[in-house]
C-alpha cells in the first residue's frame, strides 16, 4: 500500500461518490517501490462493495478522467491474467475534463471500457520494462468479464427480502416492485446497497403521514432508491478519505517522535505498519512498542 498514493486519491475533486471509492481502493492496492497495482476484479469489487460491472462502469470512468489506466497482462501461459493499474499521481484534473467513451482522456492515455478494446500500454514508455508485466497474446480480449447474470431464484430471494422492509402499510403493485427491484440487481447494484436504501427510507419516513409515504410501486419506478444508494456510498468514500488523513497525522507523529505519540496505540501502530506508513525502526526511535 502506498500513502502518497492514497492521500492523492483521497484528495481528487469531482468524481461522484462511487467512482471515489473505486479510486480509493485501487491506490490502497499500489505499491510505492515497484509502482505497480494488481488486484483482481472480484477482489476490488469486494473491497468496494459493488458488482463487477458496476465496478468496470466507474474505472471506466477514471479512464476518460485520465487517472487511471488498465493494462491487460499474460498468465505465462499464454492465458489472461489479472488486470495492471497505472494510476497517474500527477493528474489532478477532474471530470469536468471527460471526453467521450473511446476517445484519449486529458492526460493522453487512451479508455478502454468493459466490452473489450485497445489499450496504450503506457504514456511514451514500455510497461513490460517498468513492471516486467506479461503483454497479452490477444490485445481485443475483453479487459475484464461482465457480472455475471444471477439466477432467477436468487434474485428473486434478494428482491423479497429487500421489499420486505419497505413501509408494510404502503406497499402497492409487489410484482411490480420485485421486477424494478431484480432490474437494479442485474444492472449491478448491490443487494445489500439497496436493502439500506429501502431501510434508510423507512427510517427517514417513520414519522411522515402516511399521504407523505410514496406508494412503493411509485418509489422503485421512479428509482427514488438511488439517492439513498449515492449517499451510502460518498458516506462510504468520506470514512475511508478520514481514515487515511487520520492514518497519515499519526505517521508524521512517529517520524517526527511528537509527544503526542503516547496517545497511539498498539492496533493503532500494527495498522501504520501493515499500511507501511512507519517502519519499525520509528516505532521504536518514538518509544513505541511493535
Amino acid at each position: 500500500m502506498s500513502g502518497i498514493a492514497l492521500i492523492w486519491a483521497a484528495n481528487v475533486k469531482g468524481l461522484k461518490p462511487a467512482a471515489k471509492i473505486v479510486l480509493i481502493q485501487l491506490a490502497d492496492f499500489h505499491n510505492k517501490e515497484t509502482g505497480q497495482c494488481n488486484p483482481s476484479a472480484k477482489r476490488l469489487a469486494d473491497e468496494c462493495e459493488m458488482g463487477r460491472a458496476t465496478l468496470f462502469r466507474h474505472m471506466t470512468t477514471l479512464e476518460e478522467c485520465g487517472l487511471v489506466t488498465r493494462h491487460a497482462r499474460g498468465d505465462g501461459d499464454g492465458g489472461r491474467g489479472s488486470n495492471q493499474y497505472e494510476l497517474h499521481l500527477d493528474i489532478t484534473l477532474g471530470p469536468s475534463s471527460r471526453t467521450k467513451l473511446g476517445d484519449s482522456g486529458p492526460s493522453g492515455v487512451s479508455s478502454q471500457n468493459e466490452t473489450g478494446g485497445n489499450v496504450s500500454k503506457t504514456r511514451g514508455k514500455s510497461l513490460k520494462g517498468e513492471t516486467g508485466v506479461v503483454p497479452n497474446r490477444d490485445r481485443n480480449l475483453t479487459i475484464e468479464p461482465m457480472k455475471e447474470p444471477l439466477s432467477r431464484g436468487r434474485e428473486a430471494g434478494e428482491a423479497e427480502k429487500i421489499l420486505a422492509a419497505y413501509p408494510p402499510d404502503r406497499l402497492r403493485g409487489t410484482a411490480a416492485c420485485l421486477a424494478q427491484i431484480e432490474a437494479a440487481i442485474k444492472e449491478g447494484i448491490a443487494p445489500e446497497d439497496l436493502l439500506q436504501a429501502v431501510q434508510a427510507y423507512a427510517t427517514d419516513s417513520a414519522g411522515f403521514t402516511r399521504s407523505k409515504v410514496c406508494f412503493s410501486d411509485n418509489w422503485f419506478q421512479s428509482r427514488r432508491w438511488l439517492a439513498f444508494v449515492e449517499r451510502q456510498a460518498e458516506d462510504r468514500a468520506k470514512a475511508t478519505a478520514t481514515q487515511a488523513h487520520h492514518h497519515k497525522r499519526l505517521a508524521c507523529w512517529i517520524s517526527d517522535r511528537n509527544p503526542m505519540c503516547r496517545h497511539i496505540t498498539a492496533p493503532q501502530v500494527t495498522a501504520l505498519l501493515a499500511l507501511k506508513l512507519v517502519t519499525t525502526a520509528q516505532i521504536q526511535a518514538a518509544g513505541l512498542r511493535t
